[in-house]
């Protein structure tokens, strides 16, 4: 596990599903993900004693928690993780694999089958979206409003065009 003075862990709740989500972000994320402590019911609890109540891991360093706190809440998309993708070949692969028994949405945006939130996008589309040329971010940002799956290179040929 990564040793890091990181004070605050995103939680993630899940409705039972902790577990299985780690073990899905493990295959998706493979060598950049190592899994953390899982904390399980004992004879305190309202779960069943030996489920697993919390399951940490870290993604690129970075801590999270999971944790199986019931029905109540849904995610949304007013959380999401963004990844930064160097080429086209890793938006494609993020897309592809996160996607697997979710839903694409607009703009760079993909639902796993847990119902978190990513955003897939080219870290060039950042430099993109923050230049000082107004009318070439207008070209870029019009063409990302039509895509799904963010395109790199039609991106890029947008704001060279603006």
């Amino acid at each position: 596990m990564p040793t890091n003075d990181q004070k605050i862990a995103t939680c993630l709740w899940f409705d039972g599903q902790a577990e299985a989500a780690i073990d899905f972000y493990s295959a998706v994320f493979k060598e950049n993900l190592q899994r953390g402590d899982i904390l399980r019911w004992g004879d305190g609890g309202p779960g069943v004693k030996g489920s697993v109540l919390t399951a940490g891991f870290y993604l690129f360093g970075q801590e999270f928690v999971c944790l199986n706190g019931g029905p109540q809440f849904r995610f949304n998309e007013s959380v999401s993780l963004y990844i930064k993708c160097k080429d086209q070949a890793e938006v494609d692969y993020y897309w592809q694999k996160l996607g697997e028994g979710g839903k694409e949405s607009m703009c760079g945006w993909i639902q796993d089958k847990f119902g978190f939130w990513w955003q897939v996008v080219p870290e060039s589309m950042l430099k993109m979206l923050t230049s000082k040329d107004q009318k070439k971010i207008d070209s870029a940002m019009k063409a990302m409003m039509t895509m799904r799956k963010l395109d790199k290179a039609k991106l890029e040929a947008a704001y060279q065009a603006g």
